[in-house]
Formats: structure tokens, sequence, C-alpha cells
């Protein structure tokens, strides 16, 4: 069992003013270190802060000591199997998009109903769903965007489960449109973007719908011409949705790159060294439909 940890200190500065600081706090990692970078996505992500300016690591040291837990209580190796959960709850009513309806979800066959139906001590529920395919954690096909793209039925898994990966993290106190420049210099060929801005922090809140970070027309044809697999980001919109236009959509899913929006947790993971899953199900002609968005950690 790897008994590693990291005890570091730390300062974190405010965009709004302020900061903080923290020392001889405690981590656990798998494998023998984790770099700078990795450990303040951590720090904003398990302690929850919102307009963090900057974090600088000041002091890093790497020990051998019995787990106890990370920042919330758990291991980095997520809940013991290392995999880490990157999909929001879909709840009764929720909003995901503003102007698309929340989901409902009900009783079909209650399990006071279905006692009439099967021996004593013996009862089920049976659930009824009703929801737009924009809820959630959702994955977008071409026939999202085409009427001629093909559907989720037809997504190749190659393109969705168990791809290699890689985190982008951007500021987006230096603006929300994420440019071809913040992915140049990363080995996105063949691999799951996540686009990490951060704004997941703001879910099912109304700061959630306004400005958020997206991508431009420049970064969504550079990740084609380097053949990403797949491109996922963690707030509103892969799309600057001020205006109609959708760029991003339009010269992704052209190119049979399928995106997923609404991703969390993207902090938990490293830069790179895991594989991805955002599988939906087959659905003839449909083209959106919420994922179990997960990740797991390679060994290194």
């Amino acid at each position: 069992m790897n008994d590693k940890r990291v005890c570091f200190d730390f300062a974190v500065a405010f965009s709004n003013g302020g900061g903080i600081q923290g020392q001889e706090f405690r981590l656990d990692i798998d494998g023998d270190n984790i770099s700078d970078e990795a450990l303040a996505r951590y720090i904003v992500s398990d302690l929850r802060l919102l307009m963090v300016g900057s974090v600088e690591i000041l002091r890093k040291e790497v020990i051998r000591e019995a787990h106890k837990g990370n920042l919330t209580g758990r291991s980095l190796a997520s809940d013991g199997n290392r995999r880490i959960d990157l999909s929001h709850v879909i709840e009764a009513g929720m909003v995901t998009y503003k102007g698309l309806p929340g989901p409902i979800i009900c009783d079909h066959l209650s399990r006071e109903q279905s006692r009439a139906m099967y021996a004593q001590g013996t009862e089920f529920q049976i659930d009824r769903v009703e929801m737009v395919g924009n809820t959630g954690t959702y994955i977008d096909t071409p026939f999202h965007r085409y009427a001629d793209g093909h559907d989720l039925a037809a997504l190749a898994l190659e393109r969705v489960s168990n791809v290699p990966g890689i985190v982008v993290p951007v500021d987006w106190n230096n603006g929300r449109a994420i440019t071809a420049s913040a992915f140049h210099g990363r080995q996105v060929t063949g691999r799951a973007v996540l686009v990490h801005t951060g704004w997941d922090r703001f879910w099912r809140t109304d700061t959630y719908f306004e400005g958020h970070p997206h991508l431009t027309a420049d970064a969504a044809m550079y990740l084609r011409d380097e053949g990403a697999l797949l491109v996922g980001i963690d707030s509103f919109n892969i799309d600057d949705v001020s205006g109609r236009e959708r760029p991003v959509h339009t010269i992704l899913l052209a190119a049979e790159i399928p995106v997923v929006e609404h991703l969390t947790r993207l902090a938990a993971l490293p830069g790179e060294g895991f594989r991805f899953w955002a599988v939906p199900p087959k659905i003839h002609e449909v083209g959106t439909f919420p994922v179990r968005a997960h990740a797991e950690l390679v060994a290194a």
C-alpha cells in the first residue's frame, strides 16, 4: 500500500483582494511526487475557494506516513479505487440551461403499489424520468448540430471510453475567452482534452449562467487539427452564448469530436496520467444526453 503524503505550506491571493495561508497541510498522494500546479488545484477545489487570483506553494515535502485522508478527509485515490467522479448530480427540477425545463423524476410504480403484485415482503419501485438531453453533465454528438451527423447510437466507444486524458487549466480572471494558445505545447493528440476553468464552483447559482469561460473558434480549430478525441469543459457552455453563433460546436462536431459540458471536480485530476469515460446510452436519433463522466488515475 502506498503511504506517501505531501506536507506543504501555501498562500492564496484572491482576485478581489486579501488572501489566506496554510501551514503543515498534509495530502495523501499516489507515487513519489505531485506538481505545484496539481497541488494548487486541489487546494482551490477542496477548500471550495472562490475568486482565486493565485496559489503559491511555499514549501513542499513528500513524507512516508500512514494515510489519514486529504483536505476533505478522503484519499487522493478517490474513495480507495482511484476513480474520480466528474459529473453533477441530476435532481428533480434543477436547471442546467436557462430556458430549458428541469427534469421531472417521480414514481411510475411506487413500492406501496407494487406490494399487491408480489409475494409478501417483496416490493419494487420503477422510476419515471422526463428530461431534455441537455441536463446535468452531458455529451453532444454531431446529430446535436447536424441533421446528417451521427447520433448517440452511432457514437464510437473509442472516443468516449477508457480514453487517455489531459487537463488544461485556465484562469478566467485573465479573460473568459480561451484561445488556441491555451493548448500550445500540450499533448492533445489522441486524448480527451478537459478544460479546467473552476466555473463549476458556481453550479446551481445565477452566476453559473452569466459570462462563463468558453473556447474560441481558433481553439476549436487547433484541437480539431491536432487530433483531439473529445473536448470537455467544466463551465456552462463550451461556446460563447452571448450571440447566436456557436462556432466551437460547429467546428468540433463537424469533425465528429464529441463535446462534454458541465463537468465538475477537474481539480481532482492531475494534468496527465488518467483515463476518461463519458459513455451515454445508445439511443437512435438523439444527439445529446447525460453521462456519468469519470476518470481513473493511471499508476506511474
